[in-house]
C-alpha cells in the first residue's frame, strides 16, 4: 500500500480524488491518520453535495463518525490505479537486486526514467509525481 507520506506529496503535486467503491484513505485528525478505510456502499458511500463530496458512514459502531469532508481525507491509491494514472507512460516495473522495486516510464518529451522505492506502489507514486509535475510545467 502507499505510504501516507506520498499520498500527501501526490495531492499536493495537484493529483485530484473522485472517491469511488473500493478506494482507501485515511482521515487528517489527530489519532486518525494510521487508520486505513476504505470506500464501500455497505459501509462508507461518497455523497456529492453542490459544496463538496462528503464521505459518509454507514452504520459504524466502532467509530464515532457520521461523515468526513473529501478535503479531510487522504486517498490512498492501489498500485492498479496508480499505473492507470500513468497510461502510456509506463514502460515496465521489475524488482532491483537489493530487493526494491522499480517502476520504468517514459514522460513526454523526456528520455525513460526508472523510480526506485521499497515497495511497488511507492515506486509508482514517485513516477505519478513526475507525471503530475511534468503536466503542470
Amino acid at each position: 500500500m502507499i505510504s501516507l507520506d506520498r499520498a500527501e506529496l501526490l495531492q499536493a503535486a495537484g493529483l485530484r480524488w473522485s472517491p469511488t467503491s473500493g478506494d482507501r484513505f485515511a482521515i487528517r485528525a489527530p489519532g486518525m491518520a494510521e487508520e486505513v478505510f476504505t470506500i464501500s456502499e455497505m459501509t462508507i458511500e461518497a455523497h456529492e453535495y453542490p459544496t463538496g463530496t462528503v464521505l459518509g458512514f454507514n452504520g459504524t459502531t466502532e467509530w464515532a463518525l457520521d461523515s468526513v469532508t473529501q478535503e479531510d481525507a487522504i486517498w490512498l491509491p492501489r498500485e492498479d490505479q496508480l499505473r492507470e494514472l500513468l497510461g502510456g507512460t509506463f514502460r515496465s516495473l521489475a524488482r532491483a537486486l537489493d530487493g526494491s522495486y522499480l517502476v520504468v516510464v517514459e514522460l513526454p518529451g523526456q528520455p525513460e526514467r526508472s523510480f526506485a522505492a521499497g515497495s511497488a506502489a511507492d515506486a509508482y507514486a514517485d513516477a505519478v509525481m513526475a507525471l503530475v509535475s511534468a503536466a503542470r510545467v
